[in-house]
C-alpha cells in the first residue's frame, strides 16, 4: 500500500493514436484531428473500413496484400452464428426485451469466453506463434498421445484453436482457412496452421474458427493480446444484426422446452430423479 502512495502518475493522459487540435476559443471542443499523423478528413474521403482498422490498432496502414487478408478476416468471422453461445445469450437478451443498446455489451461479454471465444484466439495464436518452427506433425503425434480418450470429457483440446466441434473436426473451419490461404501473399502462419491441422486429421481433430482466426491476425502483424480485439471487432456486426431480428420477433418465437424433456442429476451417492435413496 505504501508503494502505491508513493507511485508517480502522469499528470495528464496520453495517446500516440489520436491527436485533436483544440478550437482557440474553446479547449474542450476540437476543429480536426489525426490519427497515427493522418487527417481524419482525409481518412474519410479515402480509406475503407479495413484500412481504418488496421491503423488505428497498428499505427500505419496495411500494404494491398495485407489489406486483402484483413478485408476476407472481417468478412469470415462477421458472424459466430445461432449456434454459439454469444449469438444465443445477445438473441435471449433482445427477445425478452433488453434494449438495443446493452447488446453488444451482453454478446461481447459472452465472445470473450475460453471456449471458441476470443480468448481461444489469443491463447491460439500465442500458442502458433511459440510453435512456428517446430515440426507439425512431430508436435501433433505428441500432443495426440497426450488426449483424454473418455468419452464423457467432452470435445478434444489438441491445442487451443485445434481439437474437435461436436465430435468432429470442424469442416467449416477447415474451408474458411483455406479461403484465407488462398489470398495472394505469404501467410506462413496459416500454411503452419494448415499443415498442423491435416497431421491431426488422424486422430479426428482439425483446425477450429479460432484457430485460424490467430492464424491470420499473426500474419497480418498483429499480437496475441491484439488477435482476440480484431476478433470481436469482426464479430460483432453479426451478434447484434441477431440481437435485432430476435428483438423484433420476440420471446414466442422461442421454443418453450417442457418439464419432460428436462433431465434432473442429483450429484449426492444414491441419489435420482425421484428423490435420495434411503
Amino acid at each position: 500500500m505504501e508503494e502505491s502512495r508513493n507511485t508517480r502518475f502522469a499528470s495528464r493522459l496520453r495517446t500516440r493514436i489520436w491527436e485533436e487540435v483544440a478550437d482557440p476559443h474553446n479547449p474542450w471542443v476540437a476543429t480536426s484531428a489525426r490519427c497515427h499523423g493522418y487527417a481524419h478528413e482525409a481518412m474519410i474521403e479515402q480509406l475503407d473500413y479495413p484500412q481504418t482498422i488496421y491503423l488505428l490498432l497498428r499505427g500505419e496502414l496495411p500494404d494491398t496484400r495485407q489489406r486483402a487478408l484483413l478485408q476476407r478476416f472481417l468478412v469470415a468471422f462477421c458472424n459466430p452464428g445461432p449456434r454459439h453461445g454469444a449469438t444465443r445469450a445477445t438473441m435471449s437478451a433482445a427477445a425478452s426485451g433488453t434494449r438495443t443498446r446493452h447488446l453488444a455489451a451482453i454478446g461481447m461479454g459472452l465472445l470473450g469466453g475460453e471456449h471458441l471465444g476470443s480468448a481461444e484466439v489469443e491463447n491460439a495464436a500465442a500458442f502458433i506463434a511459440r510453435q512456428h518452427d517446430a515440426d507439425p506433425d512431430t508436435l501433433a503425434g505428441e500432443l495426440l498421445a497426450r488426449v483424454d480418450r473418455n468419452p464423457d470429457a467432452g470435445d478434444l483440446r489438441i491445442a487451443p484453436g485445434f481439437g474437435t466441434l461436436y465430435g468432429v473436426a470442424d469442416p467449416r473451419a477447415a474451408g474458411i482457412a483455406r479461403l484465407l490461404a488462398d489470398t495472394p501473399g505469404e501467410w506462413a502462419a496459416l500454411a503452419w496452421g494448415h499443415r498442423f491441422a491435416a497431421c491431426l486429421a488422424r486422430g479426428g481433430c482439425g483446425w477450429l474458427e479460432p484457430g485460424v482466426a490467430a492464424a491470420a491476425c499473426l500474419d497480418l502483424g498483429f499480437a496475441p493480446r491484439s488477435a482476440g480485439v480484431l476478433y470481436q471487432i469482426a464479430s460483432l456486426p453479426g451478434l447484434l444484426a441477431h440481437g435485432l431480428e430476435a428483438g423484433r420477433q420476440g420471446l414466442q418465437a422461442f421454443p418453450f422446452i417442457g418439464d419432460e424433456n428436462y433431465e434432473f442429476v442429483d450429484p449426492r451417492p444414491g441419489a435420482n430423479a425421484e428423490g435420495t435413496a434411503s
